[in-house]
C-alpha cells in the first residue's frame, strides 16, 4: 500500500467516525457492491474507452455510412 492510500483511508476513516451504526452498514454494503461490480466492468471499460465499433462492419462500410448520413445546408452568402 502506498503512503497517498494510507492518507486516502485514515482521511475517510475519520469522517465515517462521526456516523451512526446503519449509515457505517449501508457504507459497508455499497462499498462490497462496488467491488463485486468492478470485476465485471474493468473488460467493458477498457473496450469502451478508444471508440472500437461493436460491430464486425468493414472499415469501408462505415465510411460509406458516414458520408451517406451527412446533411449540408446550402446557405446563399451575399457580399
Amino acid at each position: 500500500m502506498t503512503v497517498a492510500n494510507k492518507n486516502i483511508i485514515d482521511t475517510y476513516s475519520k469522517l465515517f467516525e462521526g456516523l451512526d451504526s446503519f449509515t457505517k452498514l449501508e457504507l459497508i454494503e455499497r462499498l462490497s457492491k462496488s467491488l463485486k461490480k468492478e470485476k465485471d466492468t474493468t473488460d467493458k471499460a477498457f473496450f469502451e474507452s478508444f471508440g472500437a465499433f461493436p460491430d464486425n462492419k468493414h472499415p469501408e462500410e462505415i465510411i460509406k455510412e458516414i458520408k451517406s448520413a451527412r446533411k449540408f445546408i446550402e446557405k446563399d452568402i451575399k457580399f
